[in-house]
């Protein structure tokens, strides 16, 4: 069940939300923590510290009426679901309709091929997957081009901010989010150009940040880059996130 505690309890509501889901043999990191807006694993586990893994998709979710929900079977007490998959499980259903739209030029530079007809942006999440697990997020700073369409030849300056979790991955978390951002810096300026240069996008820095050290305030100037890509595996067309609209 998805719906707010509270609104299970108003009596104006006459309905609660629930999200239909796969039982799966294990998460995959690439659908952890909320990183894809349109799928998402999440584990629960029971006294015992077994696991019992759920692939969801927004197409899951229904609406039932209260007065149906009181004769179905009451909730399964031997499973759990730990407060960090909770709070994934929020933003994700968050992200459906909170997350930023870059501008339609920036997505179509990003949608470009390079090498093999592979866009960058498949090139990027490749890059990225290896260190998936530990990174919190992916944030994108425009700066004042932030909500800008950009003519042929003036580039986009663009920033990236890899934010990893310092917490529970320690050392591995930080050295494995070092090498995807020096490698991300090696990919940009094969496809782009240096920064001096380039005439699409300009890498002008790309750095892991430890989730302990990054404030509201730098949240505030940045956007939240997701790996959209893995749609298309759901046979899903391509749709950039500039081009949509609520």
């Amino acid at each position: 069940m998805i719906s707010h505690d509270c609104d299970i309890a108003n009596d104006t509501e006459e309905f609660v939300e629930v999200i239909i889901g796969d039982v799966i043999d294990r998460q995959n990191p690439m659908f952890a923590n909320a990183r894809n807006p349109r799928r998402l694993h999440i584990c629960f586990i029971d006294a015992e510290g077994s696991g019992l893994c759920l692939d969801l998709h927004h197409a899951g979710k229904r609406q039932i009426p209260k007065a149906q929900l009181v004769r179905l079977q009451g909730r399964d007490v031997k499973f759990t679901l730990p407060e960090d998959e909770k709070r994934a499980l929020k933003q994700w259903l968050a992200a459906r309709y909170g997350r930023p739209a870059f501008p339609n030029a920036f997505e179509n530079r990003l949608r470009k091929s390079v090498g093999r007809r592979k866009t960058v942006e498949r090139q990027i999440a490749k890059i990225v997957e290896p260190a998936s697990q530990f990174l919190v997020g992916i944030f994108f700073d425009l700066g004042e081009e932030r909500h800008c369409e950009l003519p042929d030849g003036e580039p986009y300056f663009l920033s990236i901010t890899l934010a990893y979790d310092a917490t529970e991955g320690g050392n591995d978390a930080r050295e494995a989010t070092e090498k995807v951002a020096e490698e991300l810096r090696d990919f940009f300026e094969t496809a782009y150009g240096a920064p001096d240069t380039a005439a699409e996008i300009a890498l002008e820095s790309c750095r892991p940040v430890a989730d302990t050290y990054i404030t509201l305030a730098d949240l505030r100037k940045v956007d939240q880059w997701r790996l959209e890509y893995i749609s298309l595996q759901e046979d899903e067309e391509f749709l950039s996130v500039g081009e949509r609209s609520i």
